[in-house]
Formats: C-alpha cells, sequence, structure tokens
C-alpha cells in the first residue's frame, strides 16, 4: 500500500498531467465554447471514466503487448493521428450554436473511447504506472490507487477548461470571432500531433 506521502506525489502527478493542454481539454474547452458547458458533461463523463479504466488496463498487462509489437505501436499512431485531424476538422468547421452541428463532436462512449488512441493518455499512463508502483508489490491495488487518483482530478480539471471555454464564448458573440476559436482550437489539437511523433 502506498504511504501517504507518495499517494500525494501521486495526486498532484494526475492534477498537473491532466490539467495541462493536451488533446482532452482543448476539445473540451471548444465544446463548451460552442455547445455549453451542460452540453459537454457527456465528453466530460467519457473522459473522466475512459482514462481511470484505461489505466487500470495498462496497469494490469496491457502495456506489454503494444511496447513489444512495433506494428501494433505505428498501427495506434496512425489511427489516432487519422481521429484527431477528424476531430480537428469537425471543431474547426463548427459555426454559431444551432448553425450546423447541434451537439458536441463526442459524446460519452466516444470520449471514452478517444483515450485508446490519444497520444498525451498514452504518456500519461506509462509514466504514472511505473512512477507509482513498486517492484513486486500488490499490482491490482497499486494501479486501482493510480486509476482512482485520475479519477478523482478528472472532475475539476475538465470543468475548469469547460469553464474557460464557455467564458471564452462570452467574448465570441460574432460569427468571425467564433470561426477563429474554432479554427484556433483545430490548430493546437493538431499541434498535439507532435507528440505522436516525438
Amino acid at each position: 500500500m502506498m504511504v501517504p506521502d507518495v499517494m500525494w506525489a501521486l495526486l498532484a502527478f494526475a492534477f498537473a498531467s491532466s490539467v495541462t493542454p493536451g488533446p482532452n481539454v482543448i476539445m473540451v474547452a471548444a465544446s463548451a465554447a460552442n455547445h455549453g458547458v451542460r452540453a459537454t458533461l457527456p465528453h466530460m463523463a467519457g473522459i473522466s471514466i475512459g482514462f481511470p479504466a484505461m489505466v487500470l488496463l495498462v496497469g494490469l498487462g496491457l502495456a506489454g503487448p503494444f511496447a513489444a509489437s512495433p506494428m501494433l505501436h505505428l498501427a495506434l499512431k496512425w489511427i489516432g493521428s487519422a481521429w484527431l485531424l477528424w476531430l480537428a476538422w469537425k471543431i474547426a468547421r463548427s459555426g454559431a450554436p444551432g448553425d450546423g452541428e447541434a451537439k458536441p463532436p463526442l459524446g460519452f462512449l466516444g470520449a471514452a473511447a478517444f483515450q485508446w488512441v490519444n497520444p498525451k493518455a498514452w504518456m500519461m499512463a506509462l509514466a504514472a504506472i511505473p512512477a507509482f508502483s513498486t517492484p513486486g508489490g500488490n499490482v491490482l491495488g497499486e494501479t486501482l490507487l493510480i486509476a482512482g487518483a485520475f479519477l478523482a482530478v478528472a472532475p475539476p480539471t475538465l470543468g475548469f477548461w469547460a469553464l474557460v471555454g464557455r467564458g471564452a464564448a462570452s467574448l465570441l458573440r460574432t460569427p468571425a470571432k467564433l470561426r477563429a476559436f474554432n479554427v484556433t482550437m483545430a490548430l493546437l489539437l493538431v499541434a498535439s500531433l507532435a507528440l505522436v511523433f516525438v
């Protein structure tokens, strides 16, 4: 079992890695700006549940096959890149609420599934498991604690970015300003692809 100091370090790592910009928070901010916080809640819930579930499965052994198979790893990179580009395209083409697309690009299931092709999610999971588990320790117990830390920090960190997006919406009252915001968010999402190929 983790000592309290390690638990605080784990929570700090989970918070810092979750609140910093990456594909998840960029999409949440863009969705909240275009559709409001309430409409973005299913997306946020998908991330909140999907990423800890991914951490749990990776910690219990799924990381091995991905690390051992260069083809599987390469396929994951390309699938994730294609999905990010598609999402960036949808965000860039979003108009004002009520124009065109009536709902955010990802709901609960889409956001949960997205974690498996999100390069930042993989980096976070693959960094957290070895950093906060002990060789020969209780693999299930420690992995549950790591996943639980990410589950605990997800609502406040995603909520912060949803509020940032919603706050930005009040400044984006004209279609031209909203379009510029959406294109900027889409470009940031595309820029996050650099993490995949570094």
